[in-house]
């Protein structure tokens, strides 16, 4: 299996970005390999033995996608025997050549703490926590959405990951069986139906992500699961509440849905 290597001298994250993007259009398995905070020229060196060390071994050249601030750290990763890719650097050269302004490049610019959202999204991850499953209703004037669904549609992993990702303050409340029967939302969530989104996934599927957690079960049941999704689906439409089949989605597509359709502010940049 050939090897692909994501270097940085900041956290990796953009070189893990680009190339797992880049290799995700092609139809072969790679073994990947993310090494942050290269910051100095011992460490790079470090780094391009064991990476002519993997061409060495497995006969094929390691494709190299990294990032490097310090110009000497790129010159010996270059020197490797990979394949490399510096991106940001071509990309760079061509943005700077647009806007007639040369690059100002800076260790730790991009993924640090002084993003002037960095206090946004940790704010939004500790709403997310505290309101988690419905357990503090108390605080949704606060929210900039509300997820609703069955128990384990997904709801927990896309507030988090709205949280953390964009500093969105995302709540979510479980519809419970209850909540099914009467036909109607609880009346907690009234007063915020412009902030409710929902969440559903197929029965099937529900089941088995249930059976992991409560196995042989009721609640895991392949019939309460056809019910409770039925229930709910109605319930939505009956509210004109949108919603998602999660099945198929993975919570960074779930969240980039909900984005789009809503209009939430991104809290990224």
């Amino acid at each position: 299996m050939r090897t692909a290597f994501y270097i940085s001298d900041g956290t990796a994250i953009t070189s893990e970005v680009f190339g797992h993007a880049t290799l995700s259009m092609f139809p072969v398995e790679f073994n990947h390999q993310t090494i942050p905070f290269v910051e100095t020229i011992e460490k790079a060196n470090e780094i391009r033995s064991l990476i002519d060390s993997v061409a060495e071994a497995s006969g094929e050249k390691p494709l190299v996608f990294f990032t490097f601030v310090n110009p000497e750290l790129s010159e010996v990763i270059l020197s490797s025997k990979g394949v490399c890719y510096d991106f940001l650097s071509y990309s760079g050269e061509l943005v700077g050549e647009e806007l007639k302004v040369c690059p100002v490049p800076r260790i730790h610019r991009t993924h640090s703490i002084h993003e002037s959202t960095y206090d946004f999204r940790i704010d939004a991850v500790n709403y997310a926590l505290a309101n988690d499953d419905g357990a503090n209703i108390k605080n949704y004037d606060e929210a900039d959405i509300i997820l609703v669904g069955v128990s384990r549609s997904g709801k927990t992993p896309t507030s988090l990951y709205l949280a953390l990702q964009y500093g969105i303050k995302a709540a979510n409340y479980p519809m419970t069986e209850e909540d099914l029967e009467s036909g109607k939302l609880p009346k907690c969530l009234d007063n915020y139906k412009k902030k409710l989104f929902g969440l559903t996934i197929e029965p099937e599927r529900l089941a088995a992500i249930r059976q992991e957690r409560m196995a042989n079960s009721k609640y895991a049941s392949i019939r309460q699961c056809r019910i409770e999704v039925k229930e709910v689906e109605m319930l939505f439409k009956r509210n004109k509440t949108p919603y998602l089949n999660s099945t198929r989605y993975s919570v960074e597509e779930i969240s980039a849905k909900i984005i789009s359709e809503t209009g939430l502010k991104r809290r990224k940049y």
